[in-house]
């Protein structure tokens, strides 16, 4: 055999075999459907991104992040398997109507032909379809799906792969990091290579869930940015508006996604700081022409008024008790006395930037604000301003912090703050 004929066998051995179709073949057979940086431009080019949380961003909430700066945003992640076989459960799921574009729906599988009959049936309504390959809880292990997938590289083409050839609009996928950078790189590589046309990374491990979230590493987000030619989304370490900006610059990244941040703020991409009680009355309103779970409507007003329920404790009560709107309304109506009042007795000003000695913001309670976990330091009396850096042990200018861009450090604090973003 010839060098070149080698050349050839070795060349065609690395294509899957699962690969059925070439790209030009599948470009034949799907000549308008939009690929990469076509895609990305035809959804507007999204920045600001509201990631895909499940029982959480669903249709209602995804309007109100829209009213306040998300360019484009991704449905709760829905079980492949019982999309396709439960009316009840894909009627309760999936919710869209004309102002919700751009718009990708989400599946968690580990069978391609389930996933393409569930994607299937999503296609006319969406602009395409996402993989999810980060989710981390002990349920995605069970169901054999989500970051527990990410060991198993030839499911994961099979996958995308199904999908890139067979269904009418795009497929994404969003994945986590492994602990080395060249294992994650070629993990992005191969799911690009399997047809992912556009790459979300949620720059933190499998491993990091719970109190164990800890930081997300930009680098690797970078690393797979520079190394893959579709777009990338960054997801993790976002708090306040500028940290976006920030993670562009970091990353160079085509846009941010945030989850949790969202959730406790959903004017963050607006950089208004706003009453929380201001954010539950427009969810309300969203509410009332656009049926919503109970649950969900419910699950949204304790993270809206995360730091005053502790306060007026009796009113956390009603909200467990609430079942229907009347009674949503009367608890944001009964909150929002309280909240002006308590407002009333401050001199808090929006337009001045204070920062407790970790570089955080300062906000009273009644304000939307991030959420901020703490995670006792057993090794070592410092904290660092766990954001953006994961090495910080410097001192930074305290103009810095109030921007959002230090990481402080203070020798005689025995805790770390750290910023938790759900899957």
């Amino acid at each position: 055999m010839t060098v070149a004929e080698t050349t050839t066998v070795a060349a065609a051995a690395k294509v899957p075999e699962h690969f059925t179709m070439t790209e030009d073949e599948i470009i034949a057979k799907f000549p308008t459907r939009l690929r990469g940086f076509d895609l990305y431009r035809k959804m507007g080019s999204p920045k600001n991104i509201v990631a895909p949380m499940v029982d959480q961003s669903e249709l209602a909430w995804r309007m109100l992040s829209r009213n306040y700066g998300a360019d484009l945003c991704y449905t709760p992640m829905f079980n492949a398997k019982i999309f396709l076989n439960e009316q009840k459960y894909r009627d309760e799921q999936w919710q869209t109507n004309e102002t919700d574009r751009p718009v990708i729906v989400q599946f968690c599988a580990n069978d391609p032909d389930i996933l393409l009959k569930a994607a299937s049936l999503v296609a006319g309504q969406a602009d395409a379809v996402d993989l999810n390959l980060g989710c981390p809880q002990h349920i995605a292990r069970r169901g054999h799906y989500g970051s527990f997938l990410m060991d198993e590289w030839d499911l994961v083409s099979k996958l995308i792969r199904k999908l890139h050839e067979n269904l009418e609009i795009p497929v994404t996928a969003k994945i986590r990091v492994f602990p080395e950078v060249e294992k994650t790189v070629e993990y992005a590589k191969m799911v690009e290579a399997a047809g992912a046309q556009i790459i979300t990374v949620h720059g933190r491990l499998r491993e990091q869930k719970g109190h164990k979230t800890g930081l997300a590493d930009w680098t690797k987000i970078k690393a797979v940015k520079d190394a893959v030619k579709v777009p990338v989304f960054a997801n993790g370490n976002i708090l306040y508006q500028e940290d976006i900006q920030r993670c562009i610059d970091a990353t160079n990244v085509e846009g941010v996604m945030t989850a949790e941040t969202n959730l406790y703020n959903p004017a963050l991409f607006s950089g208004k700081i706003l009453p929380s009680w201001q954010l539950a009355e427009e969810y309300l309103e969203i509410c009332n022409d656009v049926p919503t779970k109970p649950a969900y409507i419910r699950a949204h007003l304790f993270k809206l008024f995360r730091y005053s329920l502790p306060i007026h404790t009796d009113l956390r009560q009603k909200l467990v008790e609430v079942k229907e709107m009347d009674g949503f309304w009367q608890f944001v109506k009964d909150m929002k006395v309280r909240l002006i009042a308590d407002a009333e007795g401050s001199d808090f000003d929006p337009e001045v930037v204070v920062v407790d000695e970790f570089g955080y913001r300062k906000y009273p309670h009644w304000i939307c604000q991030p959420a901020l976990r703490f995670e006792h330091d057993k090794e070592h009396s410092k904290s660092k301003r766990l954001l953006n850096e994961v090495q910080a042990d410097t001192p930074a200018d305290a103009t810095d912090c109030a921007t959002g861009g230090c990481d402080a450090v203070d020798n005689d604090a025995k805790r770390q703050k750290t910023v938790v973003e759900s899957v």
